[in-house]
């Protein structure tokens, strides 16, 4: 299989490159294109897997990221059969404080360069029967505090590979999402660094522990491989059962009486 990954220098961008080196998820040899703009994680990176990987550095926030992306993929592979967009970064602080060049650049690379990619890698996916993958959020379907603008750019992407799915559904191209809860990566460390902090949040979460890289990249690679010939226009919730937790969380169900 012939795979572009995106975001692939650290975090579940890496851990699907790994994992498909390994043939641990889809049997058999693939060849891959891994771009990020972080160049010296991103060539040990292609160092570790070898000649089957090779590596593009580059902004995901540029216009022509998708063209470039697809140049180098078509020169290392020859076609493409997988594109996963992972690229992805998070900006905190609240709506009415952040200013536009924020918006636009979360925008740019959360949303807009999944649509850049699958454009330009689109006839390439038509004559393979391929599939394309983009790394969303839980957030996209629940607001997030003081992480409104990952929310909203999360939820767009949501929506436009949903919008995918229907519009390439004829040219046999499979379009799905994958929405990561909590997951501990190098982009959220921080968050958890706090023993107490951690706790609280893995307590909201039924499985009572954070995902890691490797268990989201499970399902992306999943939706990429064969044995997802059929599944298109979904999104697949890696949360731990997180999203399933407003009772518990908020004291509902618990069989308590009331008297009033």
């Amino acid at each position: 299989m012939r795979v572009i990954i995106t975001g692939a220098a650290s975090g579940i961008g890496r851990a699907c490159a790994e994992l498909l080196a390994g043939g641990k998820v889809i049997a058999g040899q693939h060849r891959m294109l891994l771009a990020d703009r972080d160049a010296e994680n991103l060539r040990q990176v292609a160092e570790m897997i070898g000649p089957a990987a090779a590596a593009c550095v580059v902004d995901l926030a540029e216009e022509y990221c998708g063209e470039r992306i697809v140049a180098a993929a078509l020169a290392h592979m020859g076609g493409i059969d997988a594109v996963i967009s992972n690229a992805g970064i998070i900006m905190g602080g609240a709506l009415v404080d952040l200013p536009v060049a924020d918006f636009d650049r979360i925008f740019a690379i959360n949303t807009k360069s999944a649509w850049l990619l699958g454009k330009a890698a689109h006839p390439h996916l038509k004559a393979s029967k391929g599939a394309f993958v983009a790394t969303a959020s839980m957030s996209a379907t629940q607001p997030t505090p003081a992480l409104g603008f990952y929310s909203t750019s999360k939820a767009a992407l949501l929506m436009m590979i949903r919008q995918l799915s229907i519009e390439w559904g004829t040219d046999g191209i499979r379009c799905n999402t994958v929405s990561p809860g909590p997951t501990y990566t190098p982009m959220t460390a921080a968050g958890y660094s706090d023993p107490t902090a951690r706790d609280e949040r893995e307590a909201n979460i039924a499985l009572h522990k954070l995902g890691t890289a490797e268990e989201v990249a499970n399902a992306i690679l999943f939706l990429i491989s064969p044995l997802a010939s059929h599944i298109t226009g979904i999104d697949v919730l890696v949360d731990g059962g997180m999203s399933n937790m407003l009772m518990p969380a908020s004291g509902g169900g618990t069989g308590q009486k009331r008297q009033n």
